[in-house]
């Protein structure tokens, strides 16, 4: 298993060994330790959600169907009847779908899994259907990553021809790369095609507070593929808007309604002004299973998440060989950690997908995805 985003890459894994665990690095410790953790129990995933060993809606869709997977290994362990352990791996699902609000591919992920528990008879054969499932979910994110890149840098290549071959400035926020999927990103995937087809381009990493997965992830994944690129401080975006020296932005989603709203990782929504106001094109990347056709009004209806105040008021960094916890916010004062914000649709110039780029609306998706928003209607 490679650690270099590429063919040979993977975010989470069943072990070599057929009866071991599901393996999956473990984000927290990047960019300075590089780190597999294993995953045995259905409870090892929902920690590895919750606690954003591995995060990005995609990867943890994935991290959710194979703690499915664990789940019903559990249960054949156990020795009780197969309607127990049915109820068993129901109940497992119930704790996985709470870890992460916000992302809807966790969800997605659960449901696809659950809906093979009603075909089976046999606790062997079951385990045997969840782990395929559980792999197929996998290999199809890879494909869907591949082809939103194919479809992304055909963007970048009309940039680069229209600035006579010069690099494409790229801004991006937080991590939509390889580590937040099981291979290749959204937001990334676009430059990694765009490198492979010879397209120069050069990458502004915001460092994305509160955890710094812009610098600790995405500069980590770029550094390592060789793409250009230079960290930014959060707020520096619309500065370098101002003077020309952003071309496109690219970002991900956690959460898209079908009417082209977009939930990502707090601040994104103030890049998208800043390039609203400097005529700056602001696509968001996205897998269809991001999508949550059952919402029209993203402001309203996605639930946001609200993780802890440590994320905020502490940092992680390396002192010499020692990665270190850091306060950084005066004692006593209080703090609020909301995880993502929406970007309304009318500030989004289109959206990247497996199937193509389209705008940011109710008739863009849907002509791209008819069976899905007839079956949503």
């Amino acid at each position: 298993m490679s650690n270099v985003p590429g063919d040979h890459f993977r975010t989470i894994w069943l072990h070599p060994d057929d009866s071991g665990p599901v393996q999956i690095i473990d984000q927290r410790r990047l960019p300075h330790r590089y780190e597999v953790v294993d995953l045995r129990t259905h409870a090892d995933g929902a920690f590895a959600i919750r606690e954003m060993l591995v995060r990005g809606a995609p990867l943890i869709g994935a991290t959710a169907a194979w703690s499915v997977y664990l789940a019903a290994l559990e249960a054949r362990e156990s020795g009780k009847p197969l309607a127990a352990q049915l109820q068993f791996i129901r109940t497992a699902a119930d704790a996985l779908a709470g870890t992460r609000p916000t992302a809807v591919n966790l969800r997605w992920g659960l449901d696809r899994m659950l809906a093979l528990l009603s075909d089976l008879t046999d606790s062997d054969a079951l385990i045997a259907s969840l782990r395929a499932e559980a792999q197929a979910i996998c290999d199809e994110d890879v494909a869907i990553s591949r082809s939103i890149g194919e479809h992304g840098a055909e963007l970048l290549a009309g940039i680069a021809e229209r600035k006579n071959g010069e690099p494409v400035n790229i801004l991006t926020h937080c991590n939509a790369g390889a580590l937040a999927t099981v291979n290749w990103g959204t937001a990334t995937a676009p430059m990694y095609v765009a490198q492979e087809r010879g397209i120069p381009v050069h990458v502004w990493v915001d460092e994305t507070r509160p955890r710094n997965q812009g610098s600790q992830l995405t500069a980590w994944e770029l550094a390592k593929s060789g793409i250009p690129h230079t960290v930014i401080v959060d707020n520096a975006g619309g500065h370098l808007m101002q003077h020309g020296l952003v071309d496109i932005c690219i970002t991900g989603t956690d959460r898209t309604t079908r009417t082209g709203d977009v939930a990502n990782k707090i601040g994104t929504y103030l890049k998208a002004l800043a390039a609203h106001d400097n005529d700056v094109p602001f696509y968001v990347a996205l897998p269809s299973t991001t999508i949550d056709w059952t919402i029209a009004d993203g402001l309203r209806e996605i639930p946001i998440e609200e993780r802890g105040a440590e994320e905020v008021t502490h940092v992680s960094g390396l002192d010499g060989d020692v990665i270190r916890e850091l306060r950084i916010v005066a004692e006593g004062s209080p703090v609020r950690n909301d995880a993502f914000d929406v970007t309304p649709a009318r500030l989004v110039t289109g959206l990247i997908t497996e199937r193509g780029v389209c705008e940011a609306s109710e008739q863009g998706l849907a002509g791209l995805f008819p069976e899905r928003a007839d079956s949503a209607a």
